[in-house]
């Protein structure tokens, strides 16, 4: 089990799902080849196969221990979910709840759940399938939500999302990602709606970071001397942390994406803070400086590498 202290909170990571998932070229349409031959040193093999161009990513939650309460941050795929835009992860049957109980966490045992923001790949263990409904995963949990990402991918109030895939309305363009992952747990009365900004307790809050999506948010923590920052979907790649005008084809606002990201890179590095992003594999998160007028590498942060990892079952 991979567990570290940060001041007073303890922090645990629990990966659900391990694999190559596209090609860097299709993931970062602005990258160049000669971007990730430059960086490969660090890249490979954690993060990216040269051998394939693919980017290799993770699935996973951070469980943090904080002034007596279980917080998890993020609840990646889920089980019996389906993905018809990511056939890879519908109808998943992975260990994730197992692993959890390996470190030490019921469902029943969850104070809070953060979503980042609303995308498939990090509210997927927010519900379960229970005699053919979906209900909440952890029943005495406080779901909180950004209202922005609320708003927006609710299928009610009809946006349309013009971009990458043609124009869509967003119920088309994420499937059944809030009926099924968040819609049941706004009407068993467990969801927060927050917006600006909201204090989990002492040691940790939430602000938005808009972009990726419109409610996307960041989760500080900041108790004692230690600083960490979990970033959701801010940085895909660590080829971010030097490159951080390079962003993927998934976020609704990439300028807007590309300013919250350097907002927060330039944060952790003048404060020291760790980087957790949702789907860095290898060490998980990483320590950041300046370079001139870049961001560069410090150090990783101090979890096991992994590796071939935890896959579905």
């Amino acid at each position: 089990m991979q567990t570290i202290s940060l001041g007073g909170v303890e922090l645990t990571r629990v990966v659900e799902w391990h694999a190559p998932i596209a090609p860097t070229s299709a993931v970062f349409p602005t990258s160049t080849r000669q971007m990730w031959q430059e960086n490969a040193s660090w890249l490979v093999p954690d993060f990216w196969d040269p051998r394939t161009d693919e980017l290799v990513v993770n699935a996973q939650t951070w469980v943090l221990r904080s002034e007596g309460r279980t917080v998890l941050v993020d609840t990646g795929l889920g089980n019996d979910k389906e993905r018809p835009a990511m056939p890879v992860w519908s109808h998943l049957r992975t260990g994730f709840l197992d692993r959890l109980a390996a470190a030490g966490v019921r469902p029943e045992d969850v104070d809070v759940v953060v979503n980042t923001h609303l995308h498939a790949d990090h509210v997927g263990w927010n519900t379960r399938l229970v005699d053919g409904e979906w209900v909440p995963t952890f029943p005495n949990a406080v779901y909180l939500i950004a209202k922005a990402d609320f708003d927006y991918w609710n299928p009610a109030n009809g946006h349309v999302q013009k971009g990458r895939m043609g124009e869509l309305t967003v119920a088309q363009a994420v499937g059944g990602m809030f009926a099924d992952s968040v819609a049941p747990v706004h009407r068993a009365g467990q969801a927060v709606l927050w917006e600006d900004s909201y204090r989990i307790d002492g040691s940790l809050s939430l602000e938005p970071a808009p972009g990726h999506t419109p409610g996307s948010a960041v989760l500080r923590l900041v108790s004692g001397t230690d600083r960490a920052l979990f970033i959701g979907d801010l940085v895909h790649s660590p080829l971010q942390i030097a490159e951080p005008d390079c962003d993927t084809c998934l976020s609704e606002d990439q300028e807007q994406a590309i300013r919250s990201r350097r907002r927060i890179l330039a944060e952790a590095a003048d404060t020291g803070a760790l980087v957790f992003p949702g789907h860095l594999p290898g060490h998980g998160g990483a320590e950041v400086r300046r370079e001139g007028g870049r961001f560069a590498l410090a150090r990783w942060a101090p979890f096991a590498r992994t590796q071939d990892g935890p896959v579905p079952v």
